[in-house]
């Protein structure tokens, strides 16, 4: 078993029409053995950028600090916002830093561009290769089950109403049919002047 998958969870990125989404599973586990039934794996940033960590639940906790420590550091020294792209880069050369004893996590950021509000998804593999989408992006041990919902359901220029629902059932089917996610799921759905959190009940073993 890759440690990767040694506390299982998934999460989903998803794009639509001025708005975009992030949704991960609630589970923390060691392997087959469930230890936390309402963990998030969904760090906020900002209100209009997130990023979900699936991978080793202790790598994710301290990643997420270095980000963030390290996104107040440059809006300190910059005096202004980091947008997306920039938050891409710096998240890809903190992994690629670390290639000879990585971070055992695939980091998925979901944002509005504060100028343009478009939508802004992108993930990385342990050592940094960013990969961008203008639909949606899944990674962690539900990944493969997740893409084919989401190729499934997913349409352009989803509303924010359809959006959730669209990732929802996508999360959720996904769960369904993965051991080492479940216990439902939460959701944020981003737009200009709001960001939505809803939590979903889902497969209770």
């Amino acid at each position: 078993m890759s440690i990767l998958t040694y506390n299982g969870g998934t999460v989903i990125g998803m794009a639509g029409k001025n708005c975009v989404a992030i949704a991960c599973d609630k589970r923390f586990g060691a392997q087959f053995a469930t230890i936390d039934t309402n963990f998030t794996k969904i760090y906020e940033l900002d209100p209009y950028l997130y990023i979900g960590l699936p991978g080793l639940v202790t790598d994710a906790i301290t990643f997420s600090q270095r980000v963030k420590f390290r996104k107040n550091m440059f809006e300190l020294r910059e005096n202004r916002k980091m947008t997306p792209s920039i938050f891409s880069s710096m998240v890809s050369n903190i992994l690629y830093e670390k290639r000879f004893g990585p971070y055992f996590i695939e980091p998925v950021i979901a944002a509005l561009d504060p100028k343009t509000n478009e939508p802004w998804l992108s993930s990385f593999d342990s050592i940094g290769c960013e990969e961008t989408s203008k639909n949606f992006l899944c990674c962690g041990t539900g990944s493969e089950q997740a893409f084919g919902c989401c190729e499934a359901f997913w349409e352009q220029d989803l509303e924010p109403d359809a959006l959730f629902e669209t990732i929802s059932q996508s999360m959720l089917s996904a769960l369904e049919r993965d051991a080492s996610s479940g216990w439902g799921s939460y959701v944020y759905v981003i737009e200009k002047d709001k960001v939505t959190f809803s939590e979903l009940k889902g497969r209770m073993d």
